[in-house]
């Protein structure tokens, strides 16, 4: 089994965390670039950085600032907007020598990555979405909002166990005590996740973002693959549907069990969906 690498790089005097997995042999396969939501980490993504690596693609998968093992600046230093993300986003990718690459998302803060793909077309060759926010319809979950909440949000944001209420009321499952010790670890550590978590649910701009996708979908020409868990307790399934029926670009595949962190137990569905999604030939 291929090794998933670890690493840390300055970007503006922030440090961002990556994971990524490198195929054993160099092969012309575009890169590709997977992107969490709020409290997944990019350890959420470790099976698939794996198969992806497997089968000839080099896989990356940042923690965002405030998140994992990144960074989590001061709201003075970083002001946690989706404007601030995709600046910061940008960064990383040139540093890292990414031009052109596939792209996946998952999540609320996942939808930053549809912002760029949609301000950034020309370097997206595919996109594949997992269980994110994709129009105007969608709102922040009441738990999350609460986080945002002046006082409460304070108190909330520095209780490790938000990270269990969160990742198992998302998915649906008991996650393993060796699990969510990975995802509590950075609130575990001192109160900058919590801070900073705080920060972006604040800062977010969730409404705005929104519209700003919705129209994205418009014009976005892009071949794109649509993974659901039909479960989400916090998303809709009838906007992929609606979207996947309107845009010949773009198919939907239901995982019928799955709700809103699909990647977290359902990743031997979810790899074989997105590798054929990645090698097919283009119509």
């Amino acid at each position: 089994m291929i090794e998933i690498q670890e690493k840390t790089i300055a970007i503006n005097d922030q440090q961002w965390f990556y994971r990524y997995a490198l195929p054993r042999n160099k092969t012309e396969n575009i890169p590709v670039v997977l992107l969490h939501g709020l409290l997944a980490h990019s350890y959420s993504w470790g099976r698939l950085l794996q198969d992806m690596a497997e089968s000839g693609f080099t896989a990356y998968a940042p923690d965002w600032l405030g998140e994992g093992a990144s960074a989590k600046p001061s709201p003075r230093d970083f002001s946690y907007t989706p404007a601030a993300y995709l600046a910061q986003l940008e960064e990383l990718l040139t540093a890292l020598d990414i031009s052109q690459f596939h792209l996946v998302v998952q999540g609320f803060l996942g939808s930053v990555g549809l912002q760029y793909a949609f301000r950034h077309p020309e370097q997206i060759e595919r996109l594949a979405v997992l269980n994110t926010p994709l129009s105007s319809a969608a709102r922040l979950p009441w738990l999350m909002r609460q986080w945002g909440f002046p006082l409460m949000g304070e108190m909330l944001t520095q209780d490790p166990l938000l990270v269990d209420r969160a990742l198992e009321r998302g998915s649906g499952y008991l996650i393993s005590d060796k699990e969510l010790g990975r995802y509590r670890q950075p609130f575990l550590k001192d109160s900058k996740a919590g801070r900073s978590l705080l920060a972006t649910i604040k800062n977010l701009n969730f409404r705005q973002a929104m519209e700003e996708i919705e129209q994205g979908w418009q014009s976005w020409e892009k071949p794109t693959k649509i993974i659901w868990g039909m479960g989400d307790p916090w998303l809709s399934s009838e906007v992929p549907e609606t979207i996947a029926k309107e845009n010949r670009n773009i198919r939907l595949a239901k995982l019928e069990q799955a709700k809103h962190y699909p990647q977290q137990h359902w990743s031997d569905e979810i790899s074989p969906i997105l590798l054929t999604f990645l090698r097919q030939q283009i119509i």
